[in-house]
């Protein structure tokens, strides 16, 4: 008994010893010339990583709009509020800034490497150029 609680202890603290926070800014222009855009197009994370955006430029937002099957999507943050979230259920998600997506700035989180429900979040209503960048960005997965 004292080895199962021994080794149980030792799991779930290497668990959380080794996830990570990764940092996206909510960006008006970015270094390769991209206007109204997140730093990362595509983030790839693990299963217990987390991500902090940071609103480094003033008037943006998250808000998510589609995930794997059994994610509760969280409420579009306020804007300009720092948003942390920690992925706790592999595949990929999908998230906006609400008043730009219309801009294209959308971008994806992609947990654990499983794309399985790639085909679920390409059906999710997009327009103007968000819906070209969601292709693209999809296509590169």
């Amino acid at each position: 008994m004292k080895f199962i609680l021994t080794s149980i202890f030792t799991f779930l603290f290497l668990s959380v010893g080794y996830s990570k926070e990764v940092v996206i800014d909510m960006l008006n222009k970015r270094d390769d010339g991209q206007k109204m855009v997140y730093s990362q197009d595509i983030a790839k994370i693990d299963v217990g990583d987390t991500i902090k955006w940071l609103p480094t430029n003033k008037g943006h937002n998250v808000e998510f709009l589609g995930g794997p099957d059994g994610f509760e999507l969280p409420a579009k943050s306020g804007l300009n509020k720092e948003v942390s979230i920690t992925f706790d259920k592999p595949g990929v998600y999908l998230y906006v800034c609400t008043p730009h997506k219309v801009m294209g700035m959308i971008a994806l989180v992609v947990v654990g490497g499983d794309v399985s429900n790639k085909d679920a979040i390409s059906k999710v209503k997009m327009m103007g150029r968000g819906k070209k960048k969601l292709a693209e960005l999809l296509g590169q997965i």
